[in-house]
């Protein structure tokens, strides 16, 4: 549908010391060459920033934003190794600055892709060191992710959730990651929970989990029994 109204603009979001935290947590899992996978926020920004020190780098992404032009712009993002559409960068949607915007108009190292299949786990399996970040709402002590809701309340859909944690899980040397910060309200609230409240609604299973950061580290579910999740 074309339209004469001027594109919406955001600017880059801002990020806090558990987001940076987070973020240097999250870079130390990212291998060179990997092809990566960033949302929007606070700690999608850190993390972005905590990657500059990467090498060959690589996009397979929902969405394109300005952390991920910043990375190319430093040369971290190369797209050199990527396995299918080697050289660019692979989207279904940009939100961001108007510099962002500047930067796709008819760049041919950009293609954007229908949605289903951007987001298809068979193609983003295709990709090696597939590596994809993702966000709760709350958690369980085995690793049950809600996205989606807060209690009963719906909060947001569902996203590529699933099928960023299975094409991340199918990819060569690929990595799923589920960042958040563990408290709510000033550390009063945990997000970490022993059993998931009524009405919540699971997102993602537990065995679809691999790795889970906060501000206080990293933990690997994959593959472990419910007491070494716990």
């Amino acid at each position: 549908i074309e339209s004469e109204n001027p594109i919406p603009v955001q600017k880059p979001p801002g990020f806090g010391e558990k987001d940076r935290i987070i973020g240097e947590y999250v870079a130390d899992l990212v291998e060179d060459g990997s092809t990566i996978q960033l949302g929007v926020g606070g700690i999608p920004a850190a993390v972005a920033q905590c990657l500059k020190g990467k090498r060959d780098l690589g996009v397979h992404s929902g969405l394109l934003n300005d952390s991920l032009l910043d990375l190319y712009e430093a040369g971290v993002i190369t797209n050199r190794k990527k396995k299918i559409w080697k050289d660019k960068f692979v989207t279904c949607m940009a939100f961001g600055s108007q510099r962002l915007y500047d930067f796709l108009d008819n760049n041919m190292a950009v293609e954007f892709q229908r949605g289903s299949v951007v987001n298809n786990p068979a193609v983003i399996a295709k990709n090696h060191k597939m590596f994809t970040i993702n966000t709760a709402n709350q958690m369980d002590l085995t690793g049950q992710c809600c996205a989606e809701t807060v209690g009963a309340r719906q909060f947001s859909g569902t996203g590529g959730h699933k099928e960023w944690l299975a094409g991340a899980a199918e990819s060569p040397g690929g990595k799923s990651i589920i960042s958040f910060h563990s408290t709510l309200k000033n550390d009063s609230v945990s997000r970490i929970v022993p059993y998931i409240e009524a009405g919540t609604v699971v997102t993602s299973s537990r065995v679809d989990i691999h790795y889970v950061v906060t501000e206080y580290g990293v933990a690997c579910l994959r593959g472990h029994s419910i007491r070494e999740r716990v």
